[in-house]
Parts: structure tokens; sequence; C-alpha cells
């Protein structure tokens, strides 16, 4: 901060000095200018207190504009492990108010493409944004006080254009990839046949997949349908018309319903063993949204246990405090876990009986590992119970 409001580079002094040589500048050549705030982007979960994440930076591009100081380490492909801090990068922007270096780094780090790791990234931005923040009332409980958004999560017309931006995307992959009859409208055909459809659900995220329906248009332009999948309606859909202006292998430039966008977007493929889909990063309206492309069929065995207690970050399992068949209650310590240098205790979240034990002390387990697996108290029977059929 101290270089960027007066100019001056301390690490030169510095080494100036080291080398027997007489510092540069006297009290009275110091002048500020402006003002500078640096953020620290972490791989971090805001949503759950700030613990730490891991994973790998499946997407990692800085914003060109506006022109803000990056001081990082990683990039795509770089793994997040937990032998060393999460910090990824300190970013820093400089203004002649403190509004507008607040503002340019906000608008720095919503432009950031960035996906695979969970960040604090929404919750940097929200805070630069906050009117407090702006007015200086930053003291220590200022997240305690104003609890600033920790994450952005799109809906409505907004998490439409999201969606109908990935489904277009693939469509244009599909028809630049395309063996036969490349040259043909997307989904064309002879005969009426119905559209061309994906199903997307948010990576990370509980609520229901949304259907996308797409068709070409004489015009050049594409129909599109979103639904969600819990809907039993054609009637619940809201449609869409789109145009396509490019298209790439890293992004696309269309326009939904008149809003024009360009999206960087980055694919990573499908993963058969574990059952999940191909996953797109695709930033677009101030941050970036990881969008899950649903399979039409799982693969036996890789569905999440019903009751599994998961490790909610990265860590060293200390201590195993129940046993299969053990009746437990909610609240009640299950397993002790070290991240960070801290020791957390993972807690029963219902009543219910131990059915499986999955890790020892000593296991190093990552961020959502399966620990134990409880059935519920008020579950219905199994097979095993002597329940019939």
């Amino acid at each position: 901060m101290t270089e960027e409001v007066t100019g001056i580079d301390l690490v030169r002094e510095q080494l100036r000095i080291a080398a027997g040589e007489p510092l540069g500048y006297g009290q009275n050549d110091v002048t500020f200018d402006g003002h500078a705030i640096e953020v620290r982007l972490y791989a971090e979960d805001p949503s759950a207190g700030f613990l730490p994440a891991t994973g790998t930076l499946e997407a990692w591009e800085p914003a060109d504009e506006p022109a803000v100081r990056w001081d990082t380490g990683v990039t795509a492909g770089s793994v997040v492990g937990v032998d060393f801090d999460p910090m990824l990068a300190k970013v820093v922007a400089h203004g002649p108010t403190r509004a507008e270096a607040a503002g340019r780094l906000a608008l720095a780090l919503e432009r950031m493409h960035l996906g695979g790791v969970t960040t604090n990234r929404d919750f940097l931005a929200a805070t630069l944004r906050h009117e407090a923040f702006l007015a200086g009332d930053t003291t220590t409980d200022f997240i305690e006080r104003h609890a600033p958004a920790t994450t952005m999560v799109h809906d409505g017309p907004t998490a439409d254009r999201v969606a109908t931006t990935a489904a277009l995307w693939i469509q244009g992959r599909n028809r630049t990839n395309a063996l036969v009859q490349g040259q043909a409208p997307s989904g064309w055909r002879n005969a009426r046949l119905p559209d061309q459809a994906v199903t997307l659900a948010r990576v990370g995220s509980e609520d229901t997949p949304t259907d996308v329906r797409y068709r070409s248009e004489r015009d050049g332009t594409f129909s599109v349908s979103i639904t969600r999948s819990d809907s039993r309606s054609d009637d619940d859909s809201v449609r869409h018309r789109a145009m396509i202006y490019a298209w790439s292998v890293d992004g696309i430039d269309l326009a939904v319903d008149g809003i024009r966008t360009t999206a960087l977007i980055t694919a990573v493929a499908a993963d058969e063993l574990t059952g999940r889909g191909e996953v797109l990063h695709v930033t677009m309206a101030n941050t970036t949204t990881s969008l899950e492309t649903v399979p039409r069929f799982n693969l036996p065995g890789t569905e999440a246990p019903t009751g599994g207690l998961t490790a909610p970050m990265p860590g060293k399992v200390l201590d195993v405090l129940a046993a299969a068949g053990d009746v437990v209650v909610t609240g009640q310590a299950m397993v002790v876990l070290e991240a960070m240098k801290m020791e957390h205790r993972m807690t029963a979240p219902f009543d219910g009986t131990v059915a499986e034990v999955r890790v020892t002390a000593g296991d190093q387990v990552d961020n959502g590992a399966v620990l134990m697996v409880i059935k519920p108290a008020d579950g219905p029977p199994t097979s095993e119970d002597g329940a019939d059929g």
C-alpha cells in the first residue's frame, strides 16, 4: 500500500541499504497521492465460517481491465492442498479517492475468471461495495455488524441468462466438432422433432437442476425455454430469445432478450468414475458460476450415501469417537479433525445409529469426504431390519 500511494519502491530501498548505500530520499520527499486498497484472495468458504478449501484451479484468468496489481504464484491447473496457506493472490487497486479504489478493485475481482476451488472472491467484492466500507466504517466487528454477502447466487432473469449462455456455448462446440453436416444449422432435421436439451445444476448447490431447451430458428436466432427439473408442466417454463455473435473454445458473445454479454467459459470433462458430469465455469454478470451438466444416467455406486457425515474442510483425523452400531444423538461429537492448526469436532446432524465408519485416526481427508454413515432414528426400515420387500 505504501508503494502505491507514495511511489517509493520499498523493496528496492531495502536492497540498496543492504548493499551499503544510503537511503535514497528524505522525509520531506515523501508525499501521498490518492488511496490504495489490498485484498487477499483465499481458497476458503465464507459461508462455512471461512474454513479453508482445497481443489484444482480449473479456471484462473485475472481480468485485464480495470488495471490493478496482481501478486500471485498460481495459474490454471495449480492444486490447492493442505500443506500451505491457501492464499491465492494479493490484489491491489489505486485511485484518486477511497470509493474509486474500492470500485476498481471490486470490478477486477468480479471480472476474474475463477473456478474449481471455493474462494472468498464474492465476499471481497461485496465488502468493497458495501456503503459502510466505503464510508470508512471498518472496525474489527465489521462482518458481524454488516454481514456482507458471502457469495453471489443469481436467480430469476440473470440465472436464466447464465444457463442459456452455457447451453448455447455447448451447442456451438457441438457444431464446431461435428463430423457430419457441420455446415447445417444447430439441431437441423428434415422433420419436426423435439428441441435440443441440456440439464444444468449449479455446482455445490442443492437447488433444483434447470432444463434448458433450445431450437435454431430461420432468422439465425435461438428460441430457448427454461424449466426447473421439478416442474410438472411446460406452462412453468420461461421463454427467451438469443442471438450468437461469436463463439470460441474460451467463451461466447451473445445477446439474450436483447442483453448482450461476452462470457468467458472453461469446460472440465466429465468424470465417469464419480458420476460427475461436465462442468462449465461461466464468468459473466459479476462472478463465475460453475454449472454441471447432469448425466442422463448415474453409474451404480456413484451416489452419495444417505446420512453421510462429511468433512467440511480438508484435514487430518485426530480421533474417531463412535463405532458402527453406536446410537448417537444430535450434536454428539463423532470425529475430531485437525485443519490449519486447529481442532474441529464433527458432530451428529441428527439422532440415529452409526451404520458405517469410513475413517481411522491418522487419515488425511479431503473436503467433502464421507467420515461416517448414520442411519436416522426416524428413517424408513431397510430389508436388513426385516421389512417386507
